[in-house]
């Protein structure tokens, strides 16, 4: 077991990250603003873990300035969240802003600057107007993507010269893939061409806000958060390295390649074709995606994603789906994170620090996402009646280490930011596994209580040097 003490850069982000729709609540909501979220839960609700949703979630709305507080004291240096758009406008066609939402924002990003923790805010993180996806069939509609550039102008006039660091959206190809791919997500419609028109109207929506931005002078940056699941092969063969190289092209390459180089693959479009994979795109589109690439990413990672070549034909009566090429993999022997069924191979930082280093031109990127969640945490509260979280906090220290080095090696990392700031509601998981550095006490009015790992944030963000032991011992 070796002892290892690295410095941590003194710009180098420490934050945490939440959204809108996990953390507010509904209280002031006005009706006809629910999100996709929103209609989800209310169609679906018994899919929610123990009924738990967007309704109450933390009631951050109502509690933000003590929250603000309790980030100072876990030693945030920045704090990304997003801008809930279905409760921004009270009509979307026409842009009419929502001014109670509007300056709950102003007045909660006035709390963080004059605390001293910097905000970075996002777009679009899964808050869709439900009206819009009813009306229009949300993203695959180009008239959603105008309507978004409309949000998009409206936010950036209020709130451009209180925020620096923007985003598009967080983890784009989420919802489309849950929806229209596997069918797992309300309103469950297997659709490929859907998805596939789903990923380039998010691209396009991109890039025209990225140029409205720069036409509109306003200083700071603009980039996108994705979660480019770290791939690896079963084996070296090559049957299994295509089936990891195809699975990184559909779910990886898909937004990569387009915000950062400004163009998709060339072989992503010749598998669509040969699948027959219907999407209206034009070469208009295309040079705006192309003249209006990001300034930088955020990268969600969490877990390694490992495939094999399929073992069986494909069902001639199933429409194309990409597993058409592969087939999940689980490596024997594998660390795991039992609660939520994921591997722990901090490794996966690295791997894509340098493949972003050496792939995609080197851009400014930051973790923007990476935790454990937990489940029944209760088990673990000592008799200070705090919660000892020392699994998070190894891993935290092992995710960073990662971070650090790859930093060390020449790739452009910023930063490390935790989900979640606080414990808070996950798609239908809703408060099984908690992920906080902050405990929200369900049984009690949702009482904030400071976890072991907030504290143990605090000192890292303070001394600036990060300790772990890495077991690297011959047994």
């Amino acid at each position: 077991m070796s002892n290892v003490k690295v410095t941590i850069p003194k710009d180098f982000i420490l934050g945490a990250a939440a959204s809108a729709w996990q953390t507010e609540g509904w209280s002031g909501k006005k009706e006809g603003q629910d999100s996709w979220l929103d209609a989800w839960y209310k169609n679906d609700r018994h899919v929610w873990h123990e009924g738990y949703g967007p309704a109450v979630a933390t009631d951050f709305i109502n509690r933000y300035r003590e929250d603000v507080a309790l980030m100072k004291l876990a030693g945030l240096t920045h704090y990304r969240t997003s801008i809930n758009w279905s409760r921004f406008f009270t009509d979307y066609e026409k842009g009419i802003v929502d001014e109670e939402y509007a300056q709950y924002y102003d007045n909660l990003i006035d709390e963080m600057r004059r605390t001293g923790i910097e905000p970075m805010i996002c777009l679009e993180h899964y808050e869709l107007p439900a009206t819009l996806f009813e009306n229009y069939g949300g993203w695959a509609s180009k008239k959603v993507v105008e309507l978004y550039v409309l949000y998009a102008e409206k936010v950036f006039a209020r709130y451009a010269h209180k925020v620096n660091r923007w985003f598009t959206f967080n983890e784009p190809i989420v919802v489309q893939t849950r929806v229209y791919l596997d069918a797992l997500r309300w309103p469950y419609e297997q659709n490929t061409h859907k998805w596939m028109q789903w990923n380039h109207h998010k691209n396009l929506a991109t890039a025209k806000v990225v140029k409205l931005f720069r036409e509109k002078g306003y200083s700071g940056t603009v980039g996108c958060i994705l979660n480019p699941e770290v791939t690896y092969a079963r084996s070296s063969a090559a049957h299994d390295r295509q089936a990891a190289q195809i699975y990184d092209l559909f779910y990886n390459r898909v937004f990569l390649d387009p915000l950062v180089h400004g163009e998709y693959p060339q072989q992503l479009f010749e598998l669509l074709e040969k699948h027959d994979v219907q999407w209206d795109y034009n070469e208009q589109e295309l040079a705006i995606i192309r003249e209006n690439t990001v300034d930088e990413l955020g990268i969600n990672l969490y877990y390694p994603h490992r495939v094999k070549a399929p073992s069986r034909a494909w069902n001639p009566e199933t429409p194309f789906h990409p597993a058409y090429y592969y087939e999940p993999f689980e490596l024997p022997g594998r660390r795991m994170n039992k609660s939520r069924g994921w591997e722990i191979y901090p490794r996966i930082v690295y791997d894509m620090a340098m493949r972003i280093k050496t792939e995609y031109r080197n851009i400014p990127w930051f973790v923007a996402e990476s935790g454990m969640g937990t489940e029944n945490e209760a088990q673990f509260r000592n008799a200070d009646g705090v919660i000892a979280d020392d699994y998070r906090i190894s891993f935290i220290s092992e995710h960073l280490y990662q971070a650090l080095r790859a930093r060390e090696d020449g790739a452009n990392c910023q930063g490390y930011m935790l989900w979640a700031f606080t414990d808070n509601v996950s798609p239908m998981n809703a408060f099984k596994n908690r992920y906080g550095l902050i405990e929200i006490d369900l049984q009690n009015n949702r009482a904030r209580r400071a976890k072991k790992s907030a504290h143990w944030y605090r000192s890292l963000s303070e001394s600036r040097t990060l300790q772990l032991n890495i077991d690297d011992e011959w047994k």
